[in-house]
């Protein structure tokens, strides 16, 4: 019997060869005739060795930091749908026994009789922190891309000064910023609130060690395309920095979303839904029920923002520290 490729021979009769082993890799042998085996990849990574009391110590472990974490919204929320004489007990309860929401609807209804709609102090909140927000980002990565990545005079000096003015307190920039808005006619306008944003020198610090990490061959090869400086920053730059803008995402709802009286406007209008709620909650014991409920609605915001941006940022540090 004789074989060949895909037919069996026998007696000088040709027929078909089973299908069985027709699709097997053939071995591969060395110089000296030995057959070659290869290692087979693995799809997946083996298991962390560890015990079952160090999987149950890292469930523990976990389970009571996500706690710990998790304690002051929880208490938060709680306290707000306490009665009034609940909230008086000592020791305190953490969870509340009689739950109303009677610290809502008396917020509603005190906002619903103010001189200003709450809508309009809905409105100028939303607006300020997404306008400022988006200033922020934008220009902060904006003028981050040429310190780190561009050759002039003076950006040593620039830097230098950058980091510099993270040392002033707050107040002591709010002074210069009210003399420059006053300067300008922006007192009692939205610019006295949205201008400062643009020139954020957290917001520069902070992109400018992400675009440190960014591979200056891709740049060049980019510009060697004939790519231009804008549609570089925009197109490659820009997407690379996903984790540092949206950190500054997180800071920056929080800080405009929780602004409240501030130096720069006056006109009741014109004011946050912070500073109004801050008003209602200061009127006495009387209202400690609808501080609480107060505390909750300017917790929404945040929390909602981080959870969908927290995401996003676990994804991309892994791939963010690329180098050449």
């Amino acid at each position: 019997m004789a074989k060949k490729k895909n037919v069996v021979v026998v007696d000088g009769v040709v027929q078909k060869q089973e299908m069985v082993g027709i699709f097997k890799k053939r071995p591969k042998y060395d110089e000296e005739g030995r057959e070659i085996h290869y290692k087979k990849k693995k799809l997946f990574k083996s298991r962390v060795n560890r015990s079952f009391g160090g999987d149950l110590f890292m469930f523990l472990f976990l389970l009571i930091g996500g706690a710990f974490m998790a304690f002051p919204l929880i208490f938060a929320i709680s306290n707000s749908l306490k009665p009034l004489y609940e909230l008086f007990l000592f020791p305190p309860n953490l969870i509340v026994k009689n739950p109303t929401f009677r610290n809502y609807t008396d917020l509603f209804n005190i906002m619903s009789n103010s001189l200003v709609p709450l809508s309009k102090y809905i409105f100028n909140t939303v607006f300020i922190t997404a306008v400022g927000t988006t200033l922020r980002v934008i220009f902060g990565t904006m003028a981050s891309y040429p310190l780190s990545k561009r050759n002039f005079p003076g950006k040593a000096v620039i830097m230098q000064t950058v980091s510099l003015s993270l040392m002033f307190a707050a107040p002591a920039a709010q002074i210069a910023n009210y003399m420059t808005m006053s300067a300008f006619g922006w007192i009692d306008t939205y610019w006295a609130v949205l201008v400062p944003a643009i020139g954020s020198s957290m917001a520069v610090y902070l992109v400018k060690n992400f675009v440190d990490q960014f591979p200056d061959a891709v740049l060049e090869a980019a510009r060697i395309d004939g790519t231009g400086e804008f549609r570089l920053f925009f197109q490659i730059v820009m997407p690379n920095l996903k984790p540092a803008w949206m950190t500054l995402i997180v800071f920056a709802v929080q800080e405009y979303w929780n602004m409240g009286s501030t130096i720069y406007i006056y006109r009741e209008e014109l004011k946050t839904l912070n500073y109004a709620l801050s008003q209602v909650a200061a009127a006495g014991i009387a209202r400690q029920g609808v501080a609480m409920a107060i505390s909750v609605v300017m917790m929404i915001v945040p929390v909602i923002t981080f959870l969908i941006t927290q995401s996003n940022i676990l994804e991309t540090m892994a791939t963010s520290g690329m180098k050449d």
